[in-house]
């Protein structure tokens, strides 16, 4: 933050507060949300939660969930009177308007004080308040490191504190990811300490699948995972016959990328989805290949250098060609990765 004391003195009195998440929001967008508004409640201000789009529900678990207004689910003009009055508007886990999918344009007209907390590359410079590290593994340590800072770590309890550990244990990869610092153990400790119960969270999120849910991975991972050797490569192109076949929710394709990533000799994995609006990847990579520069180059997106998202809007064939007339260009970045990779497991 440039300056806390201006921050904090921006709420010492009540206030109308809007928090967004990003479109599609994830455990660290919605447990950094909930957990930031907890804590503004708390400080007495009057504090709603607008999401883009709606989101798994193994998520809809975490306290205040059933306060949220999903702005595309009907709720448009209501949500955008609310952006209009407010006098705050907190943007979570983005840092470009256009995360926002149709709330981007309300949002900038907002007259409102704008505060960004964020962990992503590619910064867009529209907030007033700045709380941003892209070495930060995700927006609830951010948000957790915040509430330290301004002196306030008594208006976290134990749902707030579990909300935060969903964000940070998700975005880590379980702490399995090289973004798992020292202070994300630190800043763990100290919400298993404000009583999170992290078998719980874990169990809420990972073990908490529908039926349809496992024969749709099943049904991915034997008739729709390809792998290129060639280019140390394997990506899942899911049509959106896929994911009519098995009742698709919300969150279903969670995670199926990185059973792509798990081959063995594989640097990068993709996920190709057909949706009604337009065609969505998501990209994983290990080492030192940066699928956020490729996702920014190519399709419109970014995110981080060994997880990135993207868009197309040229249709499901013309993108899966696309991309697969691009590993040409990256073969031999691919291939030196997959090599200093196997030197450092050995």
């Amino acid at each position: 933050m440039q300056d806390i004391n201006s921050f904090k003195k921006l709420l010492e009195e009540p206030k109308r507060i809007v928090i967004v998440p990003h479109v599609n929001p994830d455990a660290d967008a919605l447990g950094s949300s909930l957990g930031m508004a907890s804590v503004l409640k708390k400080k007495g201000h009057e504090v709603t939660v607008i999401s883009p789009t709606d989101y798994p529900s193994f998520l809809h678990w975490m306290k205040g969930n059933d306060e949220v207004i999903v702005y595309n689910q009907g709720n448009e003009q209501k949500a955008d009177k609310i952006i209009e009055e407010t006098d705050i508007i907190f943007c979570l886990d983005f840092c470009s308007l256009n995360r926002t999918d149709k709330m981007e344009q309300p949002l900038r007209q907002a007259k409102a004080t704008k505060v960004l907390i964020d962990h992503h590359h590619g910064k867009e410079d529209f907030a007033d308040f700045e709380y941003w590290d892209n070495k930060s593994a995700a927006t609830c340590e951010l948000i957790y490191q915040l509430v330290v800072d301004m002196g306030e770590r008594q208006l976290l309890d134990k749902h707030t504190a579990e909300a935060l550990y969903a964000g940070i244990m998700t975005d880590t990869g379980s702490f399995r990811h090289p973004n798992t610092t020292k202070h994300v153990h630190e800043v763990v400790a100290a919400l298993i300490g404000l009583g999170a119960d992290v078998s719980k969270v874990s169990k809420l999120v990972y073990d908490n699948n529908s039926l349809n849910r496992l024969k749709f991975i099943g049904f991915a991972l034997s008739e729709r995972l390809e792998v290129l050797t060639e280019f140390n490569t394997a990506y899942f192109a899911i049509s959106a016959d896929d994911l009519s076949n098995f009742s698709s929710r919300t969150g279903d394709t969670e995670g199926l990328v990185n059973y792509a990533l798990s081959i063995g000799g594989i640097t990068m994995a993709a996920i190709i989805i057909e949706r009604d609006d337009a065609v969505k990847l998501s990209f994983r990579s290990v080492g030192d290949f940066a699928v956020n520069e490729l996702a920014a180059k190519h399709f419109e997106g970014g995110g981080h250098k060994n997880a990135a998202g993207g868009i197309s809007r040229i249709g499901m064939k013309e993108t899966v060609d696309k991309f697969l007339n691009l590993l040409p260009e990256y073969k031999k970045q691919l291939h030196t990765n997959q090599k200093k990779q196997e030197i450092y497991l050995t």
